[in-house]
């Protein structure tokens, strides 16, 4: 039933529907094995869930390989060893019916998502356990093969893509679950799905849920439209298991929320991209399901009142509010173009989507009740609609959701994540717009304001060299002058990996090197990824 009393007074805002519970989970994870524990609340907060995976690595976002630009140059293939009869016969001997040479199945696991990256491997194998993968790597160490991970093969920038002839190694029949704490490669959505059933949710949501994988989300420590409330994986993931380029099993997993012994090793796996090591399980905290949720779309004029509805929107909906997101009027017309998606509010310069996810419905209605009559009256939303039905919930999300599927339709694609203070988020697009004017088909913005994420997207009618030596670097010295981070979320992989001196001092990645050489020696493990050239 429609929240009348909500609506009194907003004459501007319409209602759409009944209530219902929200959640459409975005976890990808290969199939997996998951165990969940109830972890009792001696404060009176819902006890939390803990699911440990066994997981596909699969990657958040997109890939690039063929772009040429100064900083993005393919590097020389390093001196790997070319898979041999006898290595196929070993692994053919190891992965019975498992180990792939078809090059129509190859074909598939060559191309990225955005089919911007190619590789040429000739060979992919499907392990379906931790201890296949080990044997795996210890023997592409010793004959120097150079290894590939990929789960969900989603990312966006070519990262889990071979660049040369890398063996592929797929976890995505690492599928199986095998109890509530363990799950063993699984769909993210799957998960999410899977945890709903048991009324827990996942604390990730990815709009590549349905085929991203959870071993690649924490690979890539991917964000999400629900870190403004559960935070990143850093925070949630409490324990990992890793397989080294070496063939060591790594045991991190642990139900532990405290464990102060030590350095936290795991740390070092997430975000990494599968170059220091494979992930291969993963314990993960996972929230109760909220009993009320809430979704509004609302208009705005200008992005000084967006930020400023934020502003109220923290302050007066505070523990309930799960997600406050943004697209800019340039987006919502490509919805409209290429997706005959309906726009459900007058047309305004940008639209926000918020999400309250709540144990008390009374209580968010009426916090939710205020702000909207807030935020109304001093003119800082200009018009909005209101969901707490299921299907309506998900018709709201969807404009936000599918920006990017919109986009694939509109041309050549140029995609940059980018984290900046939030009073500079919109200002970049401003000036990309006006630093490239007639070369570019559209340049939009859209993304995570809760935590100053932009997704900024370029478009013209086919791939361009001139344009995208004119984005790079304008784009990463425009973010650097700002304090900003090249990548917010999507990882460096190959596209970015000479550009990484735009947000880490020359001494870190000194660091990050010797990382790599003492866990990864010969280099086997997703090589010409995450870190810059030699040289």
């Amino acid at each position: 039933m429609l929240w009348t009393d909500l609506m009194m007074g907003l004459n501007r805002l319409r209602g759409l529907g009944p209530p219902a519970t929200l959640w459409r989970l975005c976890l990808q994870c290969s199939p997996a094995v998951a165990m969940l524990d109830r972890v009792p609340s001696a404060l009176g907060v819902p006890p939390l869930g803990l699911v440990a995976l066994r997981l596909s690595r699969g990657i958040h976002g997109r890939g690039d390989q063929t772009n040429h630009a100064a900083g993005n140059r393919v590097p020389c293939r390093f001196p790997f060893s070319r898979v041999s009869k006898q290595d196929l016969a070993f692994f053919e001997n190891l992965l019975p019916g498992r180990t792939i040479v078809d090059p129509d199945v190859l074909m598939t696991h060559n191309v990225d998502w955005m089919k911007s990256v190619r590789g040429s491997s000739e060979l992919l194998l499907r392990p379906q356990t931790t201890e296949e993968v080990s044997k795996i790597l210890k023997y592409c160490c010793e004959r120097r093969l150079a290894v590939n991970p990929q789960g969900g093969n989603t990312g966006l920038v070519g990262g889990s893509v071979p660049v040369y002839d890398e063996i592929i190694l797929s976890t995505s029949l690492m599928n199986q679950i095998l109890s509530f704490d363990q799950v063993s490669g699984c769909v993210l959505e799957n998960l999410s799905n899977y945890l709903e059933e048991r009324d827990f949710i996942m604390p990730l949501d990815l709009g590549a849920k349905g085929s991203c994988q959870i071993g690649g989300n924490v690979a890539t420590n991917a964000g999400g439209l629900r870190l403004l409330r559960y935070g990143s994986l850093r925070g949630t993931v409490l324990g990992l298991e890793v397989v080294l380029a070496s063939g060591k099993i790594l045991n991190f997993l642990t139900a532990l929320r405290k464990d102060n012994t030590g350095y936290d090793l795991k740390q070092l796996f997430i975000g990494s991209e599968g170059t220091l090591g494979i992930i291969t399980a993963v314990s993960i905290l996972c929230p109760r399901r909220p009993r009320a949720v809430n979704v509004a779309f609302l208009g705005c004029s200008s992005y000084k009142k967006l930020l400023e509805t934020f502003q109220c929107c923290r302050g007066m909906l505070g523990e309930i509010l799960s997600a406050f997101e943004f697209l800019d009027s340039a987006c919502m017309k490509l919805l409209e173009k290429h997706l005959k998606l309906i726009n459900p509010i007058a047309e305004n310069s940008f639209y926000i989507v918020i999400e309250t996810a709540g144990s008390n419905a009374d209580h968010d209605k009426e916090k939710l009740h205020n702000f909207l009559e807030a935020v109304m009256a001093s003119f800082l939303v200009t018009d909005g609609t209101v969901a707490t039905e299921d299907a309506k919930i998900k018709a709201l999300w969807s404009i936000r959701e599918r920006v990017t599927e919109a986009l694939t339709h509109d041309g050549y694609t140029y995609k940059y994540d980018i984290s900046l203070p939030l009073e500079k988020i919109y200002q970049l697009v401003e000036d990309m717009r006006e630093y490239l004017g007639d070369k570019a088909k559209n340049v939009v913005g859209y993304g995570h304001v809760g935590d100053g994420n932009l997704h900024l997207n370029i478009t013209s009618h086919s791939k361009d060299q001139a344009l995208q030596e004119a984005i790079e670097p304008y784009v990463y010295e425009w973010t650097a002058r700002y304090r900003g981070s090249i990548s917010a979320e999507h990882g460096l992989g190959l596209k970015k990996r000479n550009y990484i001196h735009f947000s880490k001092h020359p001494e870190a990645v000194a660091l990050m090197k010797d990382i790599k050489h003492m866990l990864d020696p010969h280099r086997i493990l997703n090589p010409y990824k995450t870190l810059p050239d030699q040289g």
